[in-house]
C-alpha cells in the first residue's frame, strides 16, 4: 500500500487546502493514529513521559495538587454546559463586538492566564502556546500554517479576561463535547452529567440526538468554551489559514472523539481529511507542556511573520 499526499497549496482558497491519506497505512505514534508518511519515526521532538507535576498526561485520578480543583472544574462544566446555554453563548460572542487587536496583542493578554482544567501544566498560556509552534515547528518545517495554528489554538481563553466579561472557567477552558445528543462515557468524569438539565431531554439523550448520522461535526453544538470562540474569530475575520486549521483550532479539545473515537457517526467527509492534521497536532499540544522555556523574543519576528501572512493586523473580537 502507499500514501497519497494532496500536497495543499495553503496560500489558495480554503476549499482548496485539503489532504488525503490511504486509512490502511496509519500507524500508531505518540498515542495517536496518524499517517505513516508523516508519522515522527524521524522527528526532533520527542514524547515525555510525564507532565510537569511528575504524573502521567492526562490522568485524571492521580494525587497531585491540581487532581482535586481539576476535578471540580468538570463537575460545574458537566452540570452547566447545556445545549440551550451554548446557543445562547455562541449568538452574543459571534457578534464580535468586544474589542480590536492583533493576533500577537491577544497573546499578551494571556499572560496571566492558567487554565484549571489542565492537570499537565500550571504555566502561563503564552509559554503553552510558544512550547506547542516551536515543538512543530521543528517537526514540520515548511508547514508554516501549522506552527501559526500552534501559536494561537487557545487564544480563545481570553474569554476570562474581564474585557471579554470575565467567564467563569467552566464557559471556557476543559475538554468539550456535543450537546443535543447523549454524552459518551469516554467524556472525563462523566458522572457529573448525571446534574445535567439536558439529561431530562429525551432526545437529548439517543446516540444521534437532533442530528443526523454524518452531518458533519460543522451541524453539532460543541459546549462553548475557547476552542469554538476562536474558531469564529478566525473564519469571521477572514483568516487565509486552510481549513485543516480552522477544524484543529475548533476541535482541538474534543478529546471523546480523537482520543477514544466517539462521536465518528456524526463525521463527514471533510471532517475525516481533517482529523488527520488534527491527530498529528494533539501530540504537540498535549505532550509539549514542559517546564521548557521559550525566549520570546527571540522567535518573536518568526510568528509575526505568519500572523501577517495569514491575517489582517486588526481582528474583531
Amino acid at each position: 500500500m502507499t500514501i497519497l499526499i494532496e500536497q495543499p497549496e495553503f496560500g489558495s482558497q480554503v476549499e482548496e487546502k485539503k489532504v488525503s491519506f490511504n486509512a490502511n497505512e496509519l500507524i500508531l505514534d505518540g498515542g495517536f493514529m496518524v499517517p505513516k508518511a508523516l508519522s515522527s519515526q524521524d522527528e526532533i521532538f520527542e514524547v515525555p513521559d510525564i507532565n510537569a507535576f511528575g504524573q502521567s498526561f492526562r490522568d485524571y485520578n492521580a494525587e497531585s495538587e491540581r487532581q482535586k480543583s481539576v476535578e471540580e472544574f468538570y463537575r460545574v462544566q458537566h452540570i452547566n454546559q447545556t445545549y440551550d446555554y451554548v446557543k445562547k453563548m455562541r449568538e452574543e460572542y459571534g457578534k464580535l463586538n468586544k474589542i480590536e487587536m492583533s493576533i500577537w496583542d491577544c497573546c499578551e493578554l494571556l499572560n496571566d492566564v492558567v487554565d484549571d482544567s489542565d492537570p499537565d501544566l500550571d504555566e502561563p498560556q503564552i509559554e503553552h502556546l510558544l512550547q506547542t509552534a516551536e515543538a512543530i515547528r521543528k517537526d514540520y518545517p515548511n508547514e508554516d500554517w501549522l506552527h501559526l495554528t500552534g501559536l494561537i489554538h487557545d487564544l480563545g481563553k481570553v474569554l476570562l479576561h474581564p474585557s471579554f466579561g470575565g467567564l467563569p472557567q467552566w464557559a471556557v477552558v476543559g475538554d468539550t463535547f456535543p450537546l443535543g445528543c447523549a454524552f459518551d462515557e469516554s467524556i472525563v468524569h462523566h458522572k457529573y452529567f448525571k446534574g445535567n438539565p439536558d439529561i431530562n431531554n429525551n432526545i437529548y439523550n439517543t446516540k444521534n440526538g437532533v442530528y443526523e448520522e454524518g452531518c458533519g461535526l460543522d451541524k453539532v453544538v460543541m459546549s462553548w468554551g475557547h476552542d469554538d470562540y476562536m474558531y469564529l474569530v478566525s473564519k469571521e475575520n477572514e483568516t487565509t489559514l486552510p481549513s485543516a486549521a480552522l477544524f484543529v483550532i475548533r476541535y482541538h479539545s474534543f478529546y471523546a472523539l480523537h482520543r477514544s473515537g466517539a462521536y465518528t457517526h456524526l463525521m463527514n467527509e471533510e471532517d475525516k481529511e481533517n482529523m488527520e492534521w488534527l491527530n498529528i497536532f494533539n501530540k504537540y499540544d498535549l505532550y509539549s507542556k514542559s517546564k521548557v522555556r521559550i525566549d520570546v523574543e527571540k522567535v518573536k519576528p518568526y510568528y509575526l511573520s505568519l500572523i501577517e501572512k495569514y491575517f489582517p493586523t486588526k481582528l474583531r473580537w
